[in-house]
């Protein structure tokens, strides 16, 4: 019984570790999505492109154009091409360049 109940204990811990990871996660999620909404999402709506049409945030046209993970796009945002505003560490510092970096790369696979 003693042996029961420990592994309940146990299971029920482990559950709940699991849950408070997965909320944290989501909510990392959200802070990117928001940073996104404030300084991206004029120009790139629903991960388009306003002013280019063929570099969109969508997984196809990132590939395209070589942009394959978070730090790329960080580094695009700190050195962008014709048509896009420079953002730097003062106008967006690099954790949170970074949250919205992971937002791109998932919410427009």
């Amino acid at each position: 019984m003693k042996t029961l109940l420990t592994a309940v204990g146990l299971m029920i811990v482990a559950t709940c570790l699991a849950l408070s990871g997965f909320a944290a996660e989501a909510k990392k999620g959200k802070a990117g999505e928001e940073l996104f909404n404030k300084h991206c999402s004029t120009c790139h709506r629903e991960g388009g492109n306003i002013i280019n049409a063929k570099k969109t945030l969508r997984g196809k046209d990132l590939k395209a154009n070589h942009i394959l993970k978070a730090e790329d796009i960080v580094k695009l945002m700190r050195n962008p091409g014709p048509g896009m505003a420079s953002y730097d560490q003062k106008t967006i510092p690099d954790k949170d360049a970074m949250e919205i970096a992971r937002y791109i790369l998932e919410a427009f696979k």
